[in-house]
């Protein structure tokens, strides 16, 4: 009993650490909008971008067009997707709309003045690496993601190909604000930095990788990864060559992403265990990629 409850503590504590990082992430993003984009008259895809647009014209607050349309957005993924899949994204969208209001209201001037295109590359970075942060802990900010998955759900086009959709059509319709190629360019480029800097944060973490786990409790371990961790176990019958006792190895075959929650499977249970990682170069059949001749 006492060491279940010390393992949810454990979880616990972790959920907190991940919505420490998720929210610096936010903090992060918010402030590459609010201090080098909004005040350059620049905007980028997302539903930023459209409450950028708004603002440009009308003088509304971002973060008021930001929280109306994913409040639309969540209601229609709730009902298709369930509760559960959206409550995350629900409470980084009150926190995000919080931050992009108090940014807004206390940085007036941008933060590198009569530098537009410095301000694109710096914004796009910002928001870049918040965006990063913010997938790598399984978080989401809501938006044109969530009009990809559902183009997704009902269409035959790639959740990839619905966002790079949307995103072109909102930089675009920027044109009716400004009259101004030059601000498209501008957003585009915002759009190619922000997607290149989400890419580098994410692109190890995108890899495979190769468990080798030795402990005396393998049935255990194997049973949490396939739990908590989602992912099939192999258990090895071995012998340990200097002892001749013999031993169950177990084998496991995941994504980057999911190491540390691996790992935590192992500590909880066995701090005392051998673990062996390595990455793989590709991992096809269930769960990975499709296999390719």
């Amino acid at each position: 009993m006492k060491k279940k409850v010390k393992i949810e503590r454990a979880v616990i504590i972790q959920e907190i650490q991940d919505y420490c990082v998720i929210i610096f992430g936010l903090i992060l993003y918010a402030l590459g909008w609010t201090g080098f984009l909004l005040p350059n008259g620049i905007t980028t895809g997302g539903v930023t971008g459209i409450g950028a647009i708004v603002f440009f014209a009308t003088k509304i607050p971002v973060a008021l067009t930001y929280f109306c349309i994913n409040g639309v957005l969540l209601t229609i993924s709730i009902k298709i997707f369930g509760f559960k899949f959206s409550i995350k994204t629900i409470i980084n969208v009150l926190i995000l709309t919080f931050l992009l209001s108090f940014f807004q209201l206390i940085i007036k001037e941008p933060l590198v003045k009569g530098e537009p295109f410095m301000s694109c590359i710096l914004g796009g970075v910002l928001c870049g690496m918040g965006l990063g942060l913010v997938f790598n802990f399984k978080g989401s900010t809501g938006g044109t993601d969530i009009i990809a998955l559902l183009i997704n759900r009902y269409r035959n086009i790639s959740i990839g190909k619905g966002l790079l959709i949307c995103d072109l059509l909102i930089i675009c319709s920027s044109y009716f604000v400004f009259q101004s190629i030059e601000k498209i360019v501008y957003g585009l480029v915002v759009m190619g930095v922000t997607s290149y800097t989400v890419d580098m944060v994410l692109n190890g973490a995108r890899q495979s990788v190769q468990f080798f786990i030795f402990s005396d409790k393998s049935d255990e371990i194997a049973k949490k990864v396939i739990e908590q961790a989602h992912r099939g176990c192999t258990l090895l019958n071995g012998t340990g060559c200097y002892t001749k006792n013999p031993v169950k190895v177990v084998v496991v075959m995941a994504k980057k992403t999911e190491s540390v929650t691996i790992f935590r499977i192992v500590k909880n249970i066995d701090p005392n265990a051998f673990i062996s990682q390595s990455s793989v170069i590709g991992v096809y059949g269930n769960g990975f990629d499709q296999i390719k001749v």
